[in-house]
C-alpha cells in the first residue's frame, strides 16, 4: 500500500511539474508576442492636450539635422518640425525632438516613438509598406564623395574598392541590389561613416548627394565625383502606417506653407550658407508637394 501512494504521489508531482513549465513557456510566449507589437499612435487632440509633438530627427546629418558647437539643433528638418509645432501647438517649443539613425526610423514610428519622423527620409516602395508618408517637400538622388586625390567618378571606379554605407539607407539597398560583388563598409550613424572614409577604412562613402555635396565643401581634399546616381527620389515626412488624421494635417500644411514659399526660405537659412552658389535650390526644394 505504502508503494503504492508513493507512485501515486510521484505520478502527481511529476504532473504538476510538467504543468508548471507548459504554463511558464506559454506566459513568456506572450510576452514576446506583446513586444512585438505595434503602438498605438497618438491621436491630433491627445497631441494638442500634451502640448508637445513628438518628431524624430537626426543630430548629425548636417546641414538637415545636427548638433552645432553650441550645442543647439539645427538644419532644413528641425525647421520644418518647429514650424509644425508652431501651427499646431502654438509655439516652436512645442517641438519635441527625438534623436534616431536610419536604420530606426520605421521601428520608432511603428512603435509609437515619435508622432512623425523628420529625420531626412527618402521615399521608397518598401518603406511604404511599414509607414505612411506625406507629400514631399525635397528631391533627392544618391551621391558618392571620395579624396580628391583619388577621385571616384563613376561605379566602374568602385571595382575591387570598399564603399562605405549607413546601414538602412537608400545608398545601401541600391548598391547591394545593382552591384552585388561591390564590397560594402556598414555603419549605423553617420558621423562614424564620415569618421571611416576620413581614417581611410574606405575608398568612398555614398549617401544622398545633398548631404555628401554639403559634406565636401567643408572638408578640404574631398570631392563628389559621382553627383547623382541611381533614380530621383523625394524626401517626406512620415507617420504611423493609418495615422491618416495626422498624415492629413501635415499634408494640408505642406500646401498652405508653398503661399509663402517657406521651404525656399528654410533653404536660405540652412542649405544655402553651406552650398552656396553651387546648387540651384529649385532642384532640391519641393513647395506644395508638387514634384516638377
Amino acid at each position: 500500500m505504502k508503494k503504492l501512494l508513493t507512485l501515486l504521489l510521484s505520478a502527481l508531482l511529476v504532473t504538476s511539474l510538467f504543468a508548471g513549465c507548459g504554463k511558464g513557456e506559454s506566459t513568456d510566449a506572450t510576452d514576446k508576442k506583446d513586444n512585438t507589437k505595434t503602438a498605438q499612435a497618438r491621436t491630433l487632440d491627445e497631441i494638442k492636450e500634451s502640448g508637445k509633438l513628438i518628431i524624430g530627427v537626426f543630430s548629425d546629418k548636417n546641414p538637415f539635422g545636427y548638433v552645432d558647437d553650441n550645442g543647439d539643433l539645427k538644419g532644413y528638418d528641425v525647421n520644418f518640425g518647429k514650424r509644425l509645432a508652431k501651427d499646431l501647438l502654438g509655439s516652436e517649443d512645442a517641438a519635441e525632438f527625438v534623436y534616431v539613425d536610419a536604420a530606426s526610423r520605421v521601428e520608432y514610428l511603428q512603435t509609437a516613438k515619435v508622432d512623425v519622423m523628420l529625420a531626412n527620409f527618402t521615399v521608397t516602395d518598401e518603406r511604404a509598406e511599414k509607414v505612411d508618408f506625406t507629400l514631399p517637400y525635397m528631391k533627392v538622388a544618391l551621391g558618392v564623395v571620395s579624396p580628391e586625390d583619388a577621385l571616384i567618378t563613376s561605379a566602374d571606379d568602385l571595382e575591387g574598392k570598399k564603399l562605405i554605407v549607413v546601414k538602412g539607407t537608400t545608398a545601401e539597398s541600391y548598391f547591394s541590389e545593382n552591384y552585388p560583388e561591390l564590397e560594402l563598409v556598414k555603419f549605423d550613424e553617420y558621423q562614424e561613416a564620415y569618421d571611416a572614409l576620413l581614417d581611410g577604412r574606405g575608398d568612398a562613402f555614398s549617401t544622398d548627394n545633398t548631404e555628401v555635396l554639403a559634406w565636401a565643401l567643408q572638408n578640404e581634399g574631398f570631392k563628389v565625383g559621382i553627383e547623382s546616381i541611381g533614380n530621383t527620389d523625394t524626401i517626406a515626412a512620415a507617420v504611423q502606417k493609418g495615422n491618416t488624421e495626422l498624415l492629413d494635417y501635415i499634408n494640408d500644411e505642406i500646401k498652405s506653407l508653398a503661399d509663402e514659399q517657406f521651404f525656399h526660405a528654410d533653404y536660405k537659412d540652412t542649405l544655402e550658407p553651406v552650398y552656396g552658389d553651387s546648387i540651384d535650390p529649385d532642384n532640391l526644394v519641393v513647395e506644395g508637394g508638387v514634384v516638377d
